[in-house]
């Protein structure tokens, strides 16, 4: 019944339970690569399927991963004990309060990569005692590649300190582990190149069964996959520029006229693999650029009329009303910067519209100009709602019951341009000036 029940339950059930499964590895560490009868699996290659599994493979956003940081786990406990440790009563109260607040989910996440991290170690320590010859029968080559494709860079690390030879075996296409990060794009497994002591210049000559370099993988099209995590076509082509410029900066420069089978450059293949996404994102910045012209286009024209139909009027000698007035001050000086902060977002959106649209535009300069753009219509919107607010307590004489409520409702355009242009406007900015996806200060691992 036992053999029965194992066979039809999927193994990442049977992994969920992380306290069986390294109970069973410390009694029984073969178990480590033995294989099954029905999927003709073991347990590394399994745990090489399963990136999330891993701080490596998780997609945390910034505020999640400062939580992740702040959670300090010993040995695996329940997580109410962990938290209420000083309460012989955990209180239901705190623990849903938590989970509102998504730290108990963050807390399970860093429990599970615990347990992985310890799992690994255990499989890892009887790998260490079998020879080299064994390791394709024991499914390691596998189980190896698989880590690469999908960025588990805890797996490719401790795999390689017990058997370093595995840094020159080759994948079904015949690509070294660098080359495949490249292919797979895994900038995190990319990055170990620069942990390498002397930074072995055998993995940058390889080529695989089809003649190419890794300036060739760079190249090719990035799988879906990894696209679908970048918005927007354009920044998707920014991120595949951004990959060939790095490996381009490694290789030897001889590289860049190498021809593969088909007798195309680097240069040649990229140009070749990316003509839809080019496309796709020009169209892409086409759109967010008309659309954003027209907006900024309408509050140049709006702030431009109250400039010169102020509220109150004029007197007969010119000057306005309420000119000595501490809300007028506001209303212009708002005014002011809502015209100018629109007129630059105009100009910089019709630069956009008519550039020429070449590669290299998507990697600096478009992006440079949409951050621009989008700052400066963020500002003149909220300038502009400023300007409102101080106009209507003008107008009112003072009445704040009429004011506040009107005031408060002046906050939801500005609240809504933030929650669907400033995610936007964040990722941008980062992929053009953030620290980079390839991490070149990385210490010596091996």
């Amino acid at each position: 019944m036992t053999h029965y029940l194992y066979s039809v339950t999927p193994a990442e059930l049977l992994y969920e339970d992380n306290d069986i499964a390294l109970d069973l590895l410390q009694l029984f560490p073969s178990l480590a690569t033995a294989l099954d009868k029905i999927w003709k699996l073991n347990a590394v290659t399994q745990l090489s399927l399963l990136p999330d599994r891993f701080h490596s493979g998780s997609r945390l956003a910034f505020w999640q991963r400062w939580i992740y940081s702040c959670i300090n786990i010993g040995p695996p406990i329940p997580f109410s004990d962990q938290m209420l440790q000083a309460s012989s009563r955990p209180r239901k109260e705190v623990i849903k309060l938590l989970k509102f607040l998504g730290i108990k989910q963050i807390y399970d996440v860093k429990l599970n990569h615990i347990y992985s991290d310890e799992l690994l170690r255990r499989m890892v320590k009887h790998i260490s005692t079998l020879d080299f010859e064994k390791y394709d029968e024991c499914g390691l080559f596998r189980a190896f590649n698989n880590a690469v494709k999908n960025g588990i860079v805890e797996m490719i690390v401790e795999m390689v300190k017990v058997c370093p030879n595995l840094m020159h075996t080759f994948d079904k296409n015949g690509r070294v582990f660098l080359m495949s990060s490249v292919a797979h794009r895994q900038e995190k497994i990319f990055s170990l190149f620069y942990g390498l002591e002397g930074r072995n210049g055998n993995f940058l000559s390889v080529t695989d069964v089809f003649d190419n370099t890794m300036l060739h993988c760079a190249g090719e099209l990035s799988p879906s996959t990894q696209l679908a995590r970048i918005s927007g076509a354009a920044l998707q082509m920014q991120r595949e520029l951004q990959w060939y410029r790095e490996v381009e900066s490694i290789v030897n420069p001889r590289a860049k006229t190498y021809c593969n089978q088909n007798g195309e450059t680097p240069g040649q293949l990229f140009t070749k693999s990316h003509e839809k996404l080019m496309a796709a994102g020009e169209k892409w910045m086409k759109q967010v650029a008309t659309s954003s012209t027209v907006v900024g286009a309408l509050i140049i024209t709006v702030m431009f009329t109250a400039a010169f139909t102020v509220p109150g009027g004029n007197k007969d000698t010119g000057f306005p009303v309420f000119l000595h007035e501490k809300s007028f001050l506001i209303f212009i000086i708002s005014d002011a910067i809502s015209l100018f902060a629109s007129s630059t977002s105009v100009l910089m959106f019709l630069g956009i519209l008519t550039s020429r649209y070449s590669e290299n535009d998507f990697l600096i300069s478009f992006p440079r100009k949409l951050v621009i753009g989008l700052s400066t219509l963020f500002i003149s919107v909220a300038a502009m709602m400023v300007a409102f607010c101080a106009a209507l307590r003008i107008v009112m004489d003072g009445r704040l019951e009429v004011v506040i409520p009107v005031s408060l409702l002046a906050g939801i355009p500005v609240t809504l341009f933030i929650l669907l242009q400033f995610p936007l406007l964040v990722e941008i900015f980062m992929s053009t000036y953030g620290p980079g996806i390839f991490n070149r200060k990385m210490k010596r691992w091996y």
